[in-house]
């Protein structure tokens, strides 16, 4: 299978052929389960509502939540968002509400799994990660060449992980939201009023940038090689600093830590050497640096995202004419990336984070990803 993006974006097993088919041929197809970094205690002024959803968002979900139960969505907590093409499970927290009515609920598309009371409001990042099972259909040459296929790639990024690009939720319905930042940020159209909305461009931006830049590397060869001045991370949300030649030669094969590579902002820790010179590229071939991100100030405080995210208890089996692929990642990646990879991509850019595009409600549409 041939995408164009494999150019910009390049796979990791790009040299392995992919199997095609299609993902969420309907929303059965594509199941997402939050995992929770805890489990609520039984007592506290928070009920913690565990619920199933289809055919809508997150932030359309915590409304009609909010609006059954008469409080301010604002108040609801949650980890993560959740896509709406998709069948999920996620928990949310209500804030001084009785279980019993919680557990009374009737909203169309929503299904309440599990009411318990708890001490904290759910924050975003809450949560250990998530589970999906994924069912790609329409497999063009049949199911047994395409799970051969699908092994040989399995084994790969079993082993050394994926890029950890943003995936195409990131950047909106039209995949316009890069481009909206920037013709806000440099005066050409006025920007949005609401200040998520503001928050919520910025990102898309930074993630275009942070893409460009991890395109390169792979491209280059360089996904799991150290270049001087680097500034690796243990995990997801581990504090970066400048490793050695050699002690990246120990912990990167070992999975034990990633290079990391641009959230451009004010904040964001800075390499140094060739590291730094090729984020200074990335910036310079869109016509942007530095000081662009100090003067937005608080829009873009900038952190860094490791370079890989490492797919865990990966599966692919066949079920009936299609084939179910199941597997673990950290918060804040993509299982769509995942699939790219086994050169599988969606019919369609649905989005956990569209923003104003969306066409349910978004009252909160915070860049949380799960899809």
């Amino acid at each position: 299978m041939t995408n164009p993006q494999d150019d910009a974006f390049p796979r990791r097993c790009r040299d392995l052929a992919g199997v095609g088919g299609t993902l969420r041929a309907s929303e059965d197809d594509f199941r997402v389960d939050e995992i929770a970094s805890y489990e609520p205690c039984g007592e506290g002024e928070h009920t913690y509502l565990r619920f199933e959803k289809r055919g809508m968002t997150t932030p359309y979900a915590i409304s009609q939540i909010a609006r059954v139960l008469k409080i301010q969505a604002r108040d609801v907590g949650y980890a993560g968002m959740k896509d709406r093409h998709a069948v999920t499970t996620q928990t949310v927290s209500l804030p001084r509400v009785d279980p019993e009515r919680v557990s009374a609920m009737e909203i169309p598309g929503l299904r309440v799994l599990s009411v318990t009371r708890h001490r904290n409001k759910l924050r975003t990042g809450h949560l250990r990660g998530n589970r999906f099972e994924l069912r790609v259909r329409d497999l063009p040459d049949g199911v047994a060449p395409a799970l051969a296929r699908a092994l040989d790639i399995a084994e790969v990024i079993g082993r050394a992980g994926v890029p950890n690009y943003f995936g195409e939720q990131r950047f909106g319905r039209e995949g316009d939201n890069a481009a909206r930042a920037r013709q806000w940020l440099s005066g050409e159209s006025a920007g949005p009023r609401d200040p998520h909305q503001r928050r919520f461009l910025v990102s898309a931006l930074q993630s275009e940038l942070f893409n460009a830049w991890l395109g390169a590397r792979v491209r280059d060869g360089l996904l799991d090689a150290h270049v001087e001045g680097d500034l690796a991370a243990r995990g997801a949300s581990g504090r970066p600093w400048l490793i050695t030649a050699d002690d990246a030669a120990l912990l990167y094969p070992a999975r034990e830590a990633s290079p990391t590579g641009p959230m451009f902002g004010r904040s964001m820790d800075r390499p140094t050497g060739e590291a730094e010179a090729r984020e200074d590229a990335v910036l310079a071939g869109a016509s942007l640096d530095r000081a662009f991100f100090d003067r937005i100030g608080p829009l873009a405080e900038g952190t860094r995202r490791p370079a890989r995210v490492f797919v865990e208890d990966l599966a692919v089996t066949v079920d009936g004419d299609a084939l179910l692929f199941c597997f673990t990642l950290a918060p804040g990646a993509y299982a769509t990336v995942v699939m790219r990879e086994f050169g599988v991509s969606s019919p369609a850019a649905t989005s956990v984070e569209t923003g104003s595009t969306e066409e349910h409600p978004t009252p909160r549409p915070e860049p949380t990803p799960a899809g």
